[in-house]
């Protein structure tokens, strides 16, 4: 399957590439109530893995189920 975030690299939240599954808010909303993709609290600033980034994204990958029409 095709990978939507580099796995080798680290993001931050307003990085645009982040916009793909919320904005800078909505993030920061996810992280409050504790759902979302895993990060890194490190002091102040928020990390995410391109590698996190890619499994939320798998888990949360639906299929159709080619209903009737």
């Amino acid at each position: 399957m095709q990978k939507l975030f580099d796995d080798t690299r680290t993001y931050q939240p307003g990085d645009p590439e982040l916009e793909i599954i919320g904005d800078r808010a909505k993030l920061a909303q996810w992280r409050h109530k504790g759902v979302g993709p895993a990060y890194y609290r490190l002091g102040r600033k928020i990390i995410y893995q391109g590698t996190d980034l890619n499994l939320w994204a798998d888990a949360n990958r639906h299929e159709p189920t080619g209903g009737n029409l």
